[in-house]
Order: structure tokens, then C-alpha cells, then sequence
């Protein structure tokens, strides 16, 4: 759960740096030739999801307090692009999973997230009432295209085709070279947004098949705003895909991509509804009870028999 996300604090990226816990709290050390060594504390309890990029080096102590305040740890490349690894703290509701998993399991629910997402790459007004999945796939298919020719015309670098062969990826040009470096970099940061929910990455609606099919079905949602004119841009590039994670990164601020991810991921799993923030600190277990819903964890049940 990211129960502050309009808060800036939400989400908290940390690279070249070491986090360690003493006396008063967990501070980051940063030491510079210039300035010699910096110290910050850092607001645990204000923070759901802590991104650790390269450079970084946490001692146990303060992992165990992130785990007691509830606090998701990731493990990302530069930027927090690319999601390696993912500590998640015991305490993490399972709410925003509990939703996930029963639409992803009903297929008239399932349908229904689908069809959300595709009226979301499309706009309210763009999607014609009753389009079956079917047509749907088919309207995406054909806008993709038309966004591809008409950046193309706008770059003016002739026909676009597609392209993705990592056997022969050195032959592609800079265009499709730096599309799939972008696109790389948006599902880890798509990735570290559904671990910070508690989600599974690999329960997708309208990918299947894949453990990174739930990435692959939100990505997608932001590729023709972020990566594909990216890509366009860099048509001329020499090192497209180094160019690509750098111009990707230094524009996700101005895009606010992070907290997008999460409320989309919220309104798509249950509309309109907002959660009740559990306190990881006094949270216990409920336990699951098929008539009446869950019923308190840690009480003794017994009847007096």
C-alpha cells in the first residue's frame, strides 16, 4: 500500500550512498571529495517505498526499520529504472492483491479491467460503446501505427517498421534501439510501483502467460506519452540507448510517473474506492471466514468447549 502517495515523500530514491542505522534513527552518508561527508536522517515512518540504486550499501539494522514501518525496499538500476530485487515488509497489506487476484481470476471482471485499460490508451471518447477485446486489440493495433507514421513524418526519417531482435540487435536503427531501451526502463519503474502495492507483477489482464505480465499491461499504458517519442527524437543519436535511459530518466519528474502508476493501478482494480490505511505497527492477521468475511487474528475462537 502507498497510503501517502500525494505526498512527496511517498517514494524516495537513494544512490551512491550508505544507509545505516544508530542511536537516534536511519541516516544517509554521503562522503565527497569537495564536501567531505554528509549526513541525513531519514523520515521512516513518512516513507512507503524506498528505492535504492547503484552505489548503495544498507546495513541490517536499517532494513529491519523499514520492515517495522511498513516500508518497501527496492533494489533498481540508475535512476530506479530496471527493478532487481524487492525487500517487502511482512506487515504490507495484501488488500490491493486481494483485489487483483479475485478480477484476474473471474473473467467477466477480467474483461472488464482490460477493456479499462485500453479505454485509458485511448482516451473517454475513443473507444466505440460494446467494442469487444477483439477490436479493441485491433483500434490499438491500428493507433500504434498511426502514432509511429506520424512521428516519423514529424522526424522525417522515411517508413517505421517496428523492431525487436536481441539476435541481431547491433543492425537495428537508433530509433528501435532507443524504443527498447526506453520501454526497458519504464517497466522497472512500473515493476517497483506493483511491488510497492503489494501486487503481483505476474497476473496480468491483458498479458498472459509471463511473471511480468501485470508490468507489461500498465507499461502500456504510458508508452505513446513517454517512450515511443522518445525514441523519435533520438533518430540521429550515435549511442541511442544510453541517450534513451538519460533523456528517460530526467523527464520522469516532470511527468510524475510514480504516482500516476499507483493511482491508475487503484482505479483499475477497484473504481472509485478508497482504502482504509492499516497501521503496521498494530495490524495483526485477520483470518478468512467464507460466510461472514474476515473475522480478528490473534483472539482465541474457542466456544467454551
Amino acid at each position: 500500500m502507498l497510503p501517502r502517495i500525494a505526498d512527496s515523500l511517498s517514494f524516495l530514491y537513494l544512490d551512491i550512498v550508505r544507509i545505516h542505522q544508530d542511536d537516534t534513527g536511519v541516516r544517509a552518508e554521503v562522503t565527497t571529495e569537495q564536501r567531505g561527508t554528509e549526513t541525513l536522517y531519514l523520515p521512516t515512518a513518512a516513507l512507503s517505498c524506498v528505492l535504492l540504486g547503484p552505489g548503495t550499501s544498507i546495513t541490517a539494522r536499517a532494513l529491519t526499520t523499514f520492515a517495522r514501518h511498513g516500508t518497501t525496499v527496492v533494489i533498481t538500476g540508475a535512476g530506479g529504472v530496471r527493478t532487481y530485487a524487492a525487500a517487502l515488509p511482512d506487515s504490507l497489506t495484501t488488500t490491493w492483491l486481494e483485489c487483483q487476484t479475485r478480477a484476474w481470476a473471474d473473467d467477466t471482471q477480467r474483461l472488464a479491467i482490460a477493456t479499462a485499460m485500453y479505454k485509458m490508451r485511448f482516451g473517454l471518447d475513443g473507444v466505440p460503446s460494446g467494442a469487444s477485446l477483439a477490436q479493441l486489440r485491433g483500434f490499438e493495433g491500428q493507433r500504434i501505427k498511426a502514432h509511429y507514421r506520424l512521428l516519423a513524418q514529424q522526424y522525417r526519417i522515411g517508413r517505421f517498421r517496428r523492431s525487436y531482435d536481441p539476435a541481431s540487435w547491433d543492425t537495428q536503427d537508433p530509433v528501435n534501439l532507443a524504443l527498447s531501451s526506453a520501454n526497458t526502463c519504464l517497466y522497472g519503474i512500473v515493476h517497483a510501483a506493483i511491488l510497492a502495492l503489494g501486487c503481483s507483477p505476474a497476473l496480468g489482464f491483458v498479458h498472459n502467460g509471463n511473471q511480468q505480465g501485470f508490468v507489461y499491461d500498465i507499461a502500456d499504458l504510458y508508452k505513446a506519452d513517454l517512450t515511443i517519442p522518445l525514441a523519435f527524437s533520438l533518430h540521429n543519436s550515435t549511442n541511442p540507448e544510453a541517450e534513451a535511459r538519460r533523456s528517460f530518466r530526467n523527464g520522469l519528474r516532470l511527468f510524475k510517473l510514480l504516482p500516476r502508476i499507483v493511482t491508475d493501478i487503484q482505479q483499475l482494480l477497484d473504481p472509485g474506492i478508497t482504502k482504509e490505511i492499516p497501521d503496521p505497527e498494530e495490524q495483526l492477521v485477520d483470518l478468512w471466514d467464507p460466510v461472514t468475511g474476515p473475522v480478528p487474528g490473534g483472539v482465541n475462537h474457542a466456544t467454551g468447549t
